[in-house]
């Protein structure tokens, strides 16, 4: 069921490094996004899929994590990712004087991706805290190419909880003393609007 699915998509940003994601794991993923929706049927992302533990750690520590957690300086060693989309918007395939959707697609098809990973039990979390210059340069990227996003995935090595937001209105994640991850999340009746 989709909302048993959603339920499980959440941002994990704890993993268990001894449990490697596979470059065709996140090809099969890939395959998601090239077949949702687009803005303009535009198709304009690249991705660029980092498996390997040498290039992991060059997109790691591009990385911020959790802003949130202003305490917590991102996953330790033995938690951290073992695989990375990074998301590129090929500026080539705009028309001349339009917009790009970059943002939207990002929206659309990383929500696709995250969903198939959720579905084979793996964990993911959309990034878009990233050190764009460095990531530019240690990869190669060309100018052409807009670096987006990056999705960092993994098995699940943390539990996260949804909860109400409480009388304070405080929606910001948590953690507690076991470390037990705690998302807030506004209720139905504060998102619909009219008395209809």
């Amino acid at each position: 069921m989709i909302k048993n699915l959603i339920e499980k998509n959440r941002s994990y940003r704890r993993f268990d490094e001894n449990k490697k994601i596979s470059k065709e794991t996140l090809t099969e993923l890939v395959e998601l996004a090239r077949l949702s929706s687009s803005p303009m049927n535009l198709q304009s992302l690249k991705f660029l899929i980092v498996t390997e533990d040498k290039t992991n750690n060059k997109v790691f520590k591009t990385l911020k994590w959790a802003g949130a957690l202003p305490d917590w300086d991102g996953p330790e060693i033995g938690e951290r990712p073992t695989g990375y989309m990074i998301i590129l918007g090929d500026t080539t395939l705009i028309p001349k004087g339009q917009r790009d959707f970059f943002d939207f697609e990002v929206g659309i098809w990383g929500h696709s991706v995250r969903l198939g990973a959720t579905e084979k039990g793996i964990a993911s979390c959309m990034i878009a805290a990233i050190d764009r210059e460095t990531l530019k340069k240690d990869f190669n990227i060309d100018d052409k190419y807009k670096i987006a996003i990056v999705i960092a995935f993994g098995m699940p090595a943390e539990e996260i909880i949804i909860e109400p937001i409480d009388k304070t209105g405080n929606f910001h994640y948590h953690r507690d003393e076991q470390g037990r991850h705690f998302v807030p999340k506004r209720s139905l009746k504060d998102l619909i609007l009219g008395d209809e």
